[in-house]
């Protein structure tokens, strides 16, 4: 059977809601339901009933625009997975095989559950599940393809700007840390203790929150005074920003960094937004997750930079995740499905914006945005070296700059 992690479920939501437009409400309801049925058909193996719940999803499903389409995916796939389980313990193995296709081709990739599925044994040997298992490797085995991506090219010599920090001095970053009274949160221990003690703040101040876009204005300011009156929360994003902006009223140097993955199929919208963090004690950058608390050591306990995760990851060398990480101060985190699984999918291609700097990504006509991608050499489009959308409603314009080179990317401040 199909298991849904929740927390996988709702970071989807994240992206879905921000990339696509979820226009109707009544599908989510109807495909909620319908859903519960399917797992009661699932559980007694009745393929007649679940074939019949099928045809009325479906009848609904392809009322649904491209983009809908793309966003509820995940109910058809789902559907069709738990179907190929039922024929797979009545010992079909014929219409098995053909649901698990089904599921794939509508964008199932769970590949780690596939190989732990029991409900699948009857047909694990087949030939057709073979190559179906090896083709999904490519698309749903993230360590293995993360480990084919760990080669980058130091040489790269295109032309980047330079990433900038504002000043702590800045009027609205001063005001941001008087308002808030950040140098006490802070405390008056190392950096790095001050780099955590924000973390753990923001991320108790505000929930994750996947089902709502964040607000029209996107810095820490007003997006905390309107989570506080709306009783509402931020996506992965707008809390690395309102985090990012906190960092910098106080003069640690910060970016926020998007974690995408390789997705040459385009089937999976999902990505992950965390901070990139410079401890002067340390000489280094840090890995900081405030939609989880989290942050990642080795060994020895020393904190680790997002490129010294990605780098042991691939290698299989130990890596400690803090034990207190959790997603809403519900949910603990383990290593193996936050690094090993998640963020391993995530970790393929990275993004930062150059200029990081208070209010840096709320939408203003005329105003441009530009952001440098860390691409590895085993990525499939590494051209153009820019790129440059002009938002015709917004009248903004969004430059993209690609690099191979990782020195130019983790650049010290």
């Amino acid at each position: 059977m199909r298991i849904r992690n929740l927390i996988l479920l709702i970071l989807f939501l994240t992206t879905a809601v921000v990339y696509g437009q979820i226009t109707t409400a009544g599908f989510q309801e109807f495909a909620a339901k319908q859903d519960s049925l399917f797992v009661v058909a699932y559980k007694q193996k009745d393929v007649n009933t679940y074939n019949k719940l099928l045809t009325e999803f479906l009848s609904e499903y392809d009322k649904l625009s491209a983009d809908d389409k793309k966003n509820f995916s995940f109910y058809l796939n789902g559907a069709y997975y738990n179907l190929c389980c039922a024929y797979s313990l009545l010992d079909n193995k014929e219409m098995a095989l053909t649901y698990l296709k089904k599921s794939i081709d509508a964008g199932y990739f769970d590949y780690y559950h596939i190989q732990e599925d029991k409900d699948l044994d009857n047909i694990r040997k087949e030939n057709e599940f073979l190559d179906i298992n090896n083709q999904l490797r490519n698309i749903g085995d993230f360590l293995y393809i993360l480990e084919k991506a760990g080669k980058y090219n130091p040489a790269d010599n295109r032309q980047l700007p330079e990433f900038t920090y504002q000043s702590r001095d800045n009027p609205n970053l001063t005001a941001l840390r008087m308002v808030f009274n950040l140098d006490s949160i802070a405390g008056k221990g190392t950096d790095v203790l001050k780099i955590l003690n924000l973390l753990h703040w923001v991320h108790n101040l505000i929930p994750h929150d996947g089902n709502h876009n964040n607000p029209v204005v996107k810095n820490a300011m007003s997006m905390i005074a309107e989570c506080k009156r709306d009783n509402r929360g931020l996506n992965c994003r707008g809390l690395a920003l309102v985090l990012n902006e906190c960092y910098l009223s106080l003069g640690i140097k910060s970016r926020i960094v998007t974690c995408l993955p390789k997705d040459s199929l385009k089937i999976d919208s999902d990505c992950h937004v965390i901070n990139l963090v410079y401890s002067d004690t340390l000489k280094k950058w840090l890995w900081i997750d405030p939609t989880f608390n989290a942050y990642v050591m080795n060994e020895k306990g020393e904190l680790l930079s997002i490129e010294e995760v990605r780098d042991r990851i691939i290698n299989d060398k130990p890596v400690i995740l803090n034990p207190d990480a959790n997603w809403n101060n519900k949910t603990p985190q383990s290593k193996e499905y936050y690094l090993f699984n998640y963020m391993a999918k995530n970790l393929y291609i990275l993004e930062c914006p150059v200029n990081s700097e208070y209010d840096m990504e709320t939408t203003e006509s005329g105003k441009s945005y530009s952001y440098i991608q860390l691409l590895p050499l085993e990525y499939f489009k590494q051209l153009p070296d820019k790129t440059e959308t002009v938002g015709k409603k917004t009248n903004t314009t969004w430059i993209v700059y690609k690099t191979n080179n990782p020195d130019l990317f983790w650049k010290k401040p």
